[in-house]
């Protein structure tokens, strides 16, 4: 049997094709066509409706195009065919019209209908448009072949199945923009169930007693999402004595420092910088610190004198050997020094010393003459090389570490560096309030336990907890409560957790050779991911931490780094990083800026289905971009309660009717608050002096 039947098409007609353009098509209503509800596609169904769909007959199949305007026009009463009343008087008559976007093509198969995204042929005018049945629906909302992931229904499209596919959802990076209560972060904690529920049932896996192999990291600066997965994920918190929030100060790099310590670019970054790098190249812990900076100064002096033989300075033409000789006598001075650090029976810089000199005594006198030979240059550099064995030395020393290297120091030592560095560089007017507000941060009591030395904790053990052990052992979901993180650090913990993700997803890929598939979930990306000035001088810790983000939005899908921004406030965020998202969950928003910026993003032809945004009740949400076959209009999943994160409105009536209880005790919070035990006396107990009445 035919899928359109002369006479079938007939009873689905709602009108005609009257204006065509590569994206904009406009309809001419026929009388006859329903006006609020079409009986005649099988089942009652509201018509006309904006964002409703409608198909197009062409040669190559039937074009669907969505609904974006529907109007009423006055026009002079149309004349019926075959009717002829030369008394009648032409009066102004109402005239439905309806503006649709092409979206694809509705092909007819064996197995039924298959929707391909894209128009080849347009109609010609005077095309008969015609209402789509219930399975013609659910053949272009649950369109393609990897739909994996139930999000929703379509409630535009006889409630169709919404199912997405997690590589193009996550792999090109998803933007969920939405008011305050519009279900954003429902949709957010639900996009994570569902793909780990449904990767669980997933055919062809490996082992399905075990969770699946996947990993979600979120950023939740709110405390909202602990709720969600504390039983089967992993939630850090501050002062959680079972899984603390530890992020230490040797994690940090060096742009991420200067924001912390508010470095001037000029004179303060240059000196935290090279401080960083003594502590990153030297073991400040080690009971023997002269020896390592012995071995340290040995390892630059030996590259240094390498390079200059392979040069050939030593016997060049001049000045260049006095260069050498000049270069010695200052090696020599800074070794008397270092051996005055040393114990007095130490004897290890004595032939290296004798060396020198013997080389500066060569070169004394009236008309000194600079130039060396080979023999004499390898000489030195032998005697450079075995000393520096002796102090421990070896060939890994002489490629010394970057500043950005995660290499283990003490924040009081590198604070004494500093100092020390800036007296011996003459810089300590410039420095002076640099190291009071670090010393200030440092001693804070509530960053302690988040950066604190006290943290025993290495790079490895901190991978495997934070991103996920082999096999995803522990969980496929990390909780990151950043809540009650102090606000003076927030941004740089949030840049720290970011890189150290993104970097580690770059070294599995240079040492494996393939990407590990990871998702980081930003909850109120406005406030990680906020716009800044490029401009500035001196990037603040929100500049650093936006800049970050940006390099995980341009370079994370190569590493296998999916990024999920949730906002309430898109104007807000960075450009570079909205852009970047290839897939958009729009929920209501009313703000005009941010519907003027959401407008923005996508493309001309799809700026009327926006239109519906400020009206859209909560739960439902516009789906487009590439994780969509075609952009669609979503009713997202229910969640149970325990499914759900701690966002609710407050319960103002309840509470105010005592329909609710709301029991409170200030000593607990206070005692929580004070970071006191509950036998532990309250200062604020004991009464004060007397006061004289006034």
């Amino acid at each position: 049997m035919s899928i359109f039947p002369i006479e079938h098409v007939a009873s689905l007609r709602i009108g005609a094709v009257e204006f065509v353009s590569p994206n904009e098509i406009k309809i001419a209503i026929d009388l006859e066509a329903p006006d609020g509800i079409a009986a005649n596609a099988g089942v009652p169904r509201a018509f006309p409706r904006i964002n409703s769909y409608v198909l197009i007959s062409t040669e190559s199949g039937h074009i669907v195009a969505q609904v974006e305007w529907i109007a009423i026009e006055r026009s002079p009463f149309p004349k019926r065919k075959g009717f002829h009343d030369y008394g009648l008087v032409d009066l102004p008559f109402p005239l439905r019209k309806m503006r649709a976007n092409p979206l694809g093509i509705l092909r007819q198969s064996r197995a039924g209908f298959l929707f391909e995204r894209g128009v080849h042929g347009f109609p010609s005018v005077g095309e008969p448009v015609v209402i789509p049945t219930d399975e013609q629906l659910r053949a272009i909302v649950e369109s393609g072949d990897r739909r994996r992931v139930k999000i929703g229904t379509s409630p535009m499209a006889a409630n169709a199945d919404v199912c997405v596919d997690p590589d193009r959802l996550f792999g090109r990076h998803l933007a969920v923009l939405g008011n305050t209560g519009s279900g954003k972060s429902c949709s957010v904690a639900g996009l994570i169930q569902w793909s780990i529920t449904a990767s669980q049932k997933a055919p062809g896996g490996e082992n399905k007693s075990s969770p699946p192999n996947a990993r979600f990291i979120v950023l939740d600066p709110n405390g909202e999402y602990p709720k969600v997965f504390q039983d089967e994920g992993r939630v850090f918190r501050v002062g959680d004595t079972a899984s603390p929030l530890e992020v230490p100060l040797w994690f940090w790099n060096s742009a991420e420092w200067c924001s912390f310590a508010q470095a001037s670019a000029r004179a303060q970054a240059p000196l935290l910088k090279r401080a960083l790098r003594a502590m990153r190249n030297e073991e400040f812990s080690h009971p023997e610190r002269s020896s390592v900076r012995v071995k340290m100064f040995l390892a630059s002096i030996l590259i240094t004198a390498k390079s200059e033989r392979s040069k050939g300075s030593p016997w060049a033409s001049f000045p260049r050997p006095k260069n050498f000789f000049d270069k010695i006598c200052k090696w020599n001075d800074s070794t008397e020094t270092l051996r005055g650090h040393l114990e007095a029976e130490d004897d290890r810089l004595e032939n290296l010393l004798k060396v020198f000199a013997a080389y500066k005594n060569a070169r004394l006198g009236r008309h000194p003459k600079y130039d060396s030979d080979l023999r004499e240059v390898d000489g030195i550099v032998d005697v450079i090389s075995s000393t520096f064995t002796e102090f421990g030395g070896s060939g890994r020393d002489l490629l010394p570490k970057s500043e950005d290297v995660p290499t283990k120091f003490s924040g009081q030592d590198f604070v004494d560096y500093l100092e020390a560095l800036a007296q011996e560089t003459g810089n300590e007017q410039y420095i002076e309030f640099l190291l009071a507000r670090i010393r200030t941060l440092l001693a804070d009591s509530r960053m302690n336990g988040i950066i604190g030395d006290d943290i025993d904790i290495s790079v490895d053990s901190w991978l495997k907890a934070y991103i996920g052990e082999d096999d995803a052992k522990n969980g496929c979901v990390s909780v990151i409560d950043l809540s009650l993180v102090p606000a003076e650090i927030v941004h740089v913990i949030a840049a720290v957790v970011a890189r150290m993700v993104f970097e580690a997803l770059q070294r599995y890929k240079k040492l494996y050779g393939m990407s590990l598939p990871t998702v980081l979930v930003v909850e109120e990306a406005h406030t990680f991911v906020k716009r800044y000035r490029e401009d500035a001088e001196n990037q603040s810790a929100a500049s650093v931490c936006c800049q970050i983000f940006e390099k995980i939005s341009r370079e994370g899908r190569k590493f296998g780094l999916g990024l999920v921004l949730s906002s309430q406030r898109p104007s807000e965020l960075s450009p570079t990083v909205l852009s970047q998202c290839n897939s958009f969950l729009l929920h209501r928003v009313s703000n005009d800026r941010d519907q003027e910026l959401i407008h923005r993003l996508v493309p001309d032809n799809l700026r009327g289905l926006l239109r519906e945004l400020p009206s859209l009740p909560s739960q439902q949400a516009i789906l487009l971009g590439w994780a969509a076959e075609l952009p669609i209009m979503v009713r997202m999943n229910d969640l149970k309660d325990h499914e759900r994160p701690h966002s609710d409105d407050p319960d103002f009536w309840d509470v105010w009717s005592r329909k609710k209880g709301r029991p409170i005790d200030w000593a607990e919070i206070s005692r929580d608050w004070q970071q006191r035990s509950e036998d532990a006396p309250n200062k604020d107990d004991f009464p004060g002096p007397e006061r004289p009445m006034s």
